[in-house]
């Protein structure tokens, strides 16, 4: 494990960007961004796009260290290079920003109120990739819909049996288990989450050390007591559909979260600016997220 990454993770002032859309919420994105679906043509086309939009995004002089403290990323960037470098590399090496790997493979079917991650084929295989690449952790997320003790359970389960894979593999898993932002129990899905994590962590040893990504939560300050626990390096917050001055007004409330917004942090760039309206626009982004992530 890269200790220079591991103290800026643990100590530095900033968050996380989150640039890891998937196959199946590139479209989207591409279209927030001002490429409709008739843009292009087939899949291959699609992840080129999204590419290059994830590549002026990093390498905007906006986009740093300064800020950002480490930047999620989907498979396919991790396998692309940026100006002559693997993506991991770039981040680091250039911009000073710790980069994590998207590894999970998408949801399942509802079920107890939840979706599970479908099974991650060739694990280790994947860890031992990203771990040539420079990559310092992952992420994987599940989604809490309802309050269903049983369904919470086997979110947090399925999440920190393979965070311990991940750590076995000297990587920093960050485990997301979001809950819905229009789920009609979310502050009830909450209570049960946060019971649920520290029975987790109550199974760690003390070497072991995770980070956390979770949904901004109905009562301020709601997750203080993990944001201080000592098997977590740090708490961050995802978007979750909220838009960046909602999602930054409630996470300048709950103090020693940082972000790790995805749509939030791109909601005004689109293909059609020029490089200075993208920058400008990137900026402002990136200032308002940090402001909310310092408190």
């Amino acid at each position: 494990m890269n200790e220079q990454q591991l103290e800026k993770i643990k100590s530095d002032r900033g968050f996380i960007a989150a640039l890891d859309q998937s196959g199946g919420s590139t479209p989207k994105a591409l279209e927030r961004y001002g490429i409709p679906s008739d843009g292009y043509s087939g899949e291959a086309e699609m992840f080129d796009l999204v590419h290059e939009m994830r590549r002026r995004i990093i390498t905007s002089p906006s986009f740093d260290g300064d800020r950002i403290l480490g930047s999620i990323l989907f498979e396919k960037t991790m396998d692309r290079d940026i100006e002559g470098r693997g993506s991991a590399d770039y981040l680091w090496s250039v911009k000073h920003v710790v980069p994590f790997l998207k590894v999970d493979k998408g949801l399942v079917d509802e079920a107890d109120g939840v979706q599970l991650m479908k099974p991650i084929d060739d694990l280790d295989g994947l860890l031992a990739r990203a771990t040539d690449k420079g990559v310092f952790g992952t992420k994987m997320r599940s989604v809490i819909k309802l309050a269903d003790d049983t369904g919470v359970k086997a979110v947090v389960g399925q999440q920190f049996e393979l965070a311990r894979r991940i750590l076995a593999a000297d990587l920093v898993p960050i485990v997301e288990p979001e809950i819905d932002i229009h789920s009609p129990q979310k502050a009830e899905a909450e209570d049960l989450l946060k019971t649920a994590i520290h029975a987790q962590l109550d199974q760690l040893t003390a070497e072991q050390r995770v980070m956390l990504k979770l949904t901004l939560p109905e009562r301020d300050d709601f997750y203080a007591d993990l944001v201080d626990h000592p098997n977590i390096l740090r708490v961050a917050a995802l978007s979750g559909g909220y838009s960046r001055e909602e999602a930054d007004a409630r996470l300048s409330r709950n103090h020693g979260m940082i972000a790790s917004f995805s749509r939030a942090l791109t909601e005004s760039l689109t293909a059609q600016q020029s490089d200075a309206e993208f920058d400008a626009a990137l900026d402002a982004s990136i200032a308002s997220i940090f402001a909310a992530s310092i408190t």
